[in-house]
């Protein structure tokens, strides 16, 4: 319980849809709640992280321009 899932920046935009589970994010240094059906944007090169994690995230991610492109 209280997973902490260690991200470092991309530099590609990420929009993370929540399909399943709960926790939280913070992106440049702001918390948000993590719950089914939030989307979360995450500009290229931002420090991001999930911590929190008290139910297994289920998520669907989506990188804009695809990476490596």
């Amino acid at each position: 319980m209280g997973g902490v899932d260690p991200q470092k920046p991309h530099t590609e935009n990420e929009l993370y849809y929540v399909m399943k589970g709960s926790g939280s994010v913070q992106v440049d240094g702001e918390d948000r709640l993590v719950e089914p059906g939030k989307l979360i944007l995450v500009r290229a090169g931002a420090e991001h992280r999930f911590h929190s994690i008290t139910e297994d995230l289920t998520l669907l991610v989506i990188f804009s321009p695809a990476e490596s492109s």
